[in-house]
């Protein structure tokens, strides 16, 4: 079939969002769903992206289109571990392009319009990526939960639950940030294992907004925050050291630490042309200019 319309889609462990677009990149529909991190299984990555999709769909006030008639680029969490990526690709609609990312990319391709620069990240999780201006691409971070994702929601999260458990046992002071963390996992030693073995990247995201909030109350949050700037600076450095391409801060998490950052980086930062959606449908608008050569 002839390819009739493009779909741009981003996909984290939090939520998803697709964009509908003419083969030309002309957006004419929006659609949500919720995660897609392929570290939260494949099915439910597939799930949440064609819920997305059809959503966009009826927002534009039309019948979802077949696969085959609709090209589709997506930037996912997760895509850098080989097994999710391949497992993902196979269980895939027979759409008649299909472009797939790391959401990092995407973030990238969108705030820039393709062009040189760098993004540091930061909601569920965190990555930094850039194009320098002689063509190379630099990741920084993006090792993933449970390892990477330092001064991201689910880093925050869990930084604020490791408190909780220093503090019932004895370790650290039962300050206001300890005292929140219990009120929403428990406050015994069977409640917080019990929460802990069911609890995921989004779910321990889900209580960084609460170190934000409990920041004047409590110096052990005040103290989390200053290490994810921290963090996420160096991310930033290592990127571009001589620091000559325009920064974009991106996501949820990193927007509100933006202004906490050095004046030397601030100075470098700049507003994002477009975001992660944006850069999937130009990811997929160039594969397809690419293939009709």
């Amino acid at each position: 079939m002839d390819i009739r319309y493009i779909i741009g889609v981003d996909g984290g462990g939090t939520g998803t969002r697709a964009r509908l677009a003419t083969p030309d990149g002309v957006v004419f529909g929006v659609g949500e769903a919720g995660p897609s991190a392929l570290g939260q299984g494949i099915e439910q990555a597939w799930s949440h992206v064609l819920q997305a999709a059809a959503q966009a769909f009826r927002q534009a006030g039309l019948v979802p289109a077949a696969p085959g008639e609709c090209a589709m680029g997506l930037g996912l969490s997760g895509v850098h571990v080989p097994s999710r990526r391949e497992a993902f690709l196979q269980a895939a609609p027979r759409f008649a392009q299909l472009v797939l990312e790391d959401d990092g990319s995407t973030t990238l391709f969108g705030a820039h319009r393709g062009l040189p620069g760098a993004v540091v990240a930061a909601g569920t999780g965190s990555i930094g990526e850039a194009l320098r201006r002689d063509g190379r691409r630099v990741t920084v971070s993006g090792w993933g939960f449970g390892i990477g994702d330092e001064g991201s929601g689910a880093w925050l999260g869990q930084r604020a639950v490791q408190l909780a458990h220093h503090a019932l046992d004895g370790r650290a002071e039962a300050g206001a940030l300890a005292r929140a963390v219990w009120g929403r996992v428990g406050s015994t030693r069977e409640a917080m294992l019990a929460w802990g073995e069911q609890a995921g990247q989004g779910t321990y995201a889900q209580l960084a907004p609460m170190v934000f909030e409990l920041e004047a109350a409590d110096p052990a949050a005040a103290a989390l925050l200053a290490e994810a700037v921290d963090a996420l600076s160096a991310v930033a450095w290592a990127l571009d050291p001589e620091g000559t391409l325009p920064m974009v801060i991106a996501g949820s998490v990193g927007q509100r630490l933006q202004p906490r950052f050095a004046p030397a980086l601030l100075a470098r930062c700049v507003a994002a042309a477009g975001d992660s959606a944006d850069g999937a449908l130009l990811v997929i608008r160039r594969a397809l200019n690419e293939a009709a050569r």
